[in-house]
């Protein structure tokens, strides 16, 4: 699981530096501003992969899609990525599991078979 959903952080991480490139093409807000969130969104991405082992990662994983998604009240295409992403990251972490937990079984079947 770790792999897939470390995987889909850091496509997230690019999606984020480049939602930070349009973002800084609106007036209203500044481009310190811009690259502060999307420096901090960026980072939590990033650290996130390493967090994804230990207890609340997944949940911390989720709370960055629900971010992402909301950050389409800056850069309206964001809703969408935002979308995608999550449905990346339920599947990272659905089939991440099932494979997981296959490997296992393959190597309990493989202790057990006389050699």
């Amino acid at each position: 699981m770790r792999t897939l959903c470390a995987s889909t952080l850091i496509g997230e991480f690019f999606v984020i530096a480049f939602a930070g490139l349009v973002a800084m093409k609106d007036p209203d807000v500044t481009s310190a501003t811009v690259w502060t969130v999307c420096g901090i969104g960026m980072l939590f991405s990033v650290l996130l992969c390493g967090m994804l082992s230990r207890r609340g990662g997944v949940e911390l994983g989720w709370a960055l899609q629900i971010a992402l998604i909301a950050s389409g009240f800056a850069v309206p295409m964001m809703f969408f990525m935002g979308l995608m992403f999550a449905a990346l990251w339920w599947a990272s972490v659905h089939f991440g599991r099932k494979i997981d937990e296959a490997k296992a079984r393959f190597a309990a079947q493989a202790e057990a078979q006389p050699q």
